[in-house]
């Protein structure tokens, strides 16, 4: 079975080449340099294309023409992505404009007690994060940092946007403590539901009609404490615009059988995927696991 590695594409120097290109010629030039990047890494980086070549042609279906084309649109708009991730917290935030939908519901979350915020890899996480600074309550976002350290220390020369409180997922397991201290007094916590490392607990789902693993953890916490969950993204439309998602919450009843509370997180997925199958049918070009996701055919 095919997972991800932890480790996340680009480096500091290209970010810092980006900085420099968004301070003075502008994103709309970086833009443009950006695809001449992207032909690099679509011609000379497999795992820039294997994996996503599979995602289109074999997952979606599409003929290999159009795999190919969805290819390049796919390396481009990751790359626009992340220079619109830099762009924002480097305080060009008022270069882009969005749609809130389902705003409301967080809203909801938030003054009823907290919950669970869920996300993947598709379209902008980062902006999605950025963006929930217009709730009135204390967001923590659970990533894995280290391989982001040296990137961040790099950001925060430019970053004017500090809103993101981060819960760094660390070996020792006391990023479990501090999430129970954020539902302890009411707070949102977000986490992506599409990726685990090597070794950790899965749990088996449909995506786009195929089986793929996903991580144990973040489904079994909100079942374990009984809290809201909303699934969110934020989906890149125009060069400068995009649109914020937010589905009304679900919570289920507390259970101490363990078959049925193992029912309810399989039931936690299905609503995930099915969000995420809503969301990937209408911006498929906006997938961003660069890896085997799905199981490999035997």
């Amino acid at each position: 079975m095919s997972s991800w590695k932890g480790k996340t594409r680009g480096g500091v120097a290209g970010y810092r080449f980006f900085i420099f290109l968004l301070k003075y010629p502008g994103l709309r030039f970086s833009y443009f340099f950006l695809r001449f990047v992207v032909l690099y890494y679509v011609l000379f980086v497999p795992t820039a294309r294997k994996p996503i070549f599979y995602y289109f042609n074999h997952i979606l279906g599409y003929t290999k023409i159009k795999s190919l084309i969805y290819l390049f649109k796919n390396n481009y708009k990751l790359g626009q992505v992340l220079l619109d991730k830099v762009a924002f917290l480097s305080g060009f935030a008022g270069q882009f404009t969005f749609d809130f939908e389902g705003e409301e519901y967080i809203h909801q979350m938030a003054s009823e007690g907290g919950g669970f915020l869920f996300g993947a890899h598709i379209g902008n996480w980062e902006i999605a994060g950025q963006l929930l600074e217009r709730i009135n309550t204390r967001v923590h976002i659970v990533m894995l940092e280290a391989e982001h350290e040296k990137i961040k220390a790099m950001l925060d020369d430019v970053m004017t946007k500090k809103s993101m409180h981060i819960i760094p997922v660390k070996d020792d397991f006391s990023h479990l403590i501090k999430i129970n201290e954020a539902l302890s007094k009411n707070e949102l916590i977000a986490i992506h539901g599409d990726r685990f490392l090597q070794g950790s607990k899965t749990i088996t789902g449909k995506l786009l009609g195929f089986e793929a693993e996903f991580p144990y953890g973040p489904f079994y916490m909100a079942i374990k404490y009984q809290r809201p969950v909303t699934f969110v993204s934020a989906a890149k439309e125009t060069n400068t615009h995009y649109h914020f998602y937010a589905t009304k919450p679900v919570l289920f009843d507390q259970v101490t059988d363990r078959k049925k509370l193992n029912n309810q997180i399989q039931q936690l997925l299905n609503k995930y995927t099915s969000e995420m199958d809503r969301i990937l049918k209408i911006y498929p070009e906006q997938w961003f696991n660069y890896y085997y996701f799905w199981s490999l055919p035997k």
